[in-house]
């Protein structure tokens, strides 16, 4: 009797390693993220000078003088998310959200796994009061990132301001 109980439980403990095994590897590999928005290949910046000087306006928040780096770069290397998210960014800060979409969508077609580009797309669809397509990348954030990070947090926190802010329909 005792070791047909210690056999059952044997079996139930196996299966329980078993299933987060299996949820683990159904789950893909672990994103680990970086504590807040980065290039995804550090070395860009410093092998290109108009890449390295968008950076820099960026830091600065001279949008103009970002955008006009960031272009030139652009122009040489169009394949790099970074740069398209970068771009939508500045033109974002600038007040152009028809060019800041363009580049953010450009970043996302690029590398739909973009930490940085769906945070800034979303925080972009709540600038014009479309939280269902900022909700849309908060949850291919939540897909993306396998333990919270800062993009996800960052998204979630302007989404929750932004309801606080607008009034719920029907109320007065």
């Amino acid at each position: 009797m005792h070791a047909r109980l210690h056999l059952k439980q044997s079996i139930r403990w196996r299966r329980v390693i078993w299933l987060t095994l299996a949820a683990a590897i159904a789950a893909g590999p672990v994103s680990l993220c970086r504590a807040d928005p980065q290039d995804t290949d550090p070395a860009a910046s410093s092998l290109d000078a108009d890449y390295a000087a968008g950076r820099k306006a960026l830091d600065s928040k001279n949008w103009n003088s970002a955008i006009k780096s960031l272009s030139l770069a652009a122009r040489r290397n169009p394949d790099n998310a970074d740069i398209q998210n970068y771009l939508g960014f500045a033109y974002r800060k600038s007040g152009k959200l028809d060019l800041a979409f363009k580049h953010y969508k450009q970043a996302l077609s690029l590398d739909p796994r973009h930490r940085g580009a769906h945070e800034y797309i979303g925080e972009a669809y709540l600038m014009k009061g479309d939280v269902k397509s900022a909700e849309k990348h908060l949850k291919a954030l939540r897909e993306i990132c396998s333990l919270t990070c800062e993009e996800l947090t960052d998204l979630e926190r302007a989404i929750a301001n932004h309801a606080k802010k607008s009034p719920v329909k029907g109320s007065r």
